[in-house]
């Protein structure tokens, strides 16, 4: 299927989690897929045309419309089992707990 748009999106980390926001204004979130595999995140899904109003009715047509899919590489390994998505104000957030080894990790020094 023909994609109409890329959404933009932020990628960011904290202590423990990969943190990805969506910019999807006016998406009905059941239409959204997301997946992760082999450390690729992909965001999904498509929005309603607008029925009642035909497209040479418009002076100008900006707002995104159609099949929309958006994939990005992880900056580390995550637990995409563990992984919760939200929708609120247009951005779709998803939160993936970092994987064990993707952790920093003290090291001790044994002294002989």
């Amino acid at each position: 299927a023909d994609v109409n748009f890329l959404p933009a999106l932020d990628v960011r980390q904290d202590k423990d989690n990969v943190i990805v926001e969506a910019s999807l204004p006016g998406i009905d979130p059941e239409k959204v897929d997301i997946s992760v595999e082999n450390d690729v995140l992909t965001i999904s899904g498509h929005t309603e045309e607008k029925k009642e109003v035909k497209r040479e009715d418009y002076y100008r047509k900006e707002i995104r419309e159609g099949r929309f899919s958006r994939s990005v590489i992880l900056p580390m390994g995550v637990k995409a089992d563990q992984a919760e998505a939200s929708y609120e104000k247009g951005i779709l957030k998803i939160v993936l707990p970092k994987a064990e080894e993707a952790k920093p990790k003290k090291i001790a020094i044994k002294a002989k």
